[in-house]
């Protein structure tokens, strides 16, 4: 596995080895140790998967403490815009986000330490979203920002995606009031 960092402290991309041939592939999709070796020494505790058609934006969430959540996610099936929102307080990219496509091509892996609010635009019909997550869920601990606020400046890439009736009425993040 490449492990590589991006320009805000914490988040990880990570690209298996694929091994492939005829017959299909094989690639080692989690491996703890190189996690460890990266910093991130969590143990993974509940696994999750969505299936959403072209078009649908889930996000940008969160957990509080003392429930908040590390997030290893990956595309089974399918492809989608990933984002990852810093709102920890005291950080100096807080307010600032990154964007990776993930999808079954390139496999790639994509590690959100507790802190930041997360979400992503499925790309394709039938996209299977894969996560791990530090913590259990808890809904008196579940936040959220608003995916579209202007101050993010965030390019989804979309200008009227699927969205559920909480993300609709998330708080604008000018109004938004950070746990972390």
């Amino acid at each position: 596995m490449d492990v590589s960092t991006t320009n805000i402290e914490g988040l990880l991309v990570i690209q298996p080895k694929v091994f492939g041939d005829e017959r299909g592939y094989f690639f080692e999709s989690f491996r703890d140790d190189v996690l460890n070796n990266h910093g991130v020494s969590s143990k993974f505790v509940q696994d999750n998967q969505s299936k959403s058609n072209k078009g649908i934006l889930r996000g940008l969430h969160f957990q509080k403490a003392p429930h908040a959540q590390g997030k290893l996610v990956t595309v089974v099936k399918g492809s989608v815009l990933d984002i990852a929102l810093d709102i920890r307080t005291n950080s100096p990219t807080y307010g600032h986000h990154f964007a990776i496509e993930l999808n079954e091509v390139n496999k790639t892996i994509f590690y959100i330490p507790p802190g930041f609010a997360h979400g992503f635009l499925t790309l394709e019909d039938n996209t299977l979203f894969s996560y791990k997550c530090t913590n259990y869920y808890n809904l008196e601990s579940e936040g959220s920002v608003l995916w579209n606020s202007a101050s993010l400046n965030i390019d989804w890439g979309i200008e009227n995606p699927i969205l559920s009736e909480k993300d609709k009425t998330a708080p604008n993040f000018t109004d938004f009031k950070s746990p972390f």
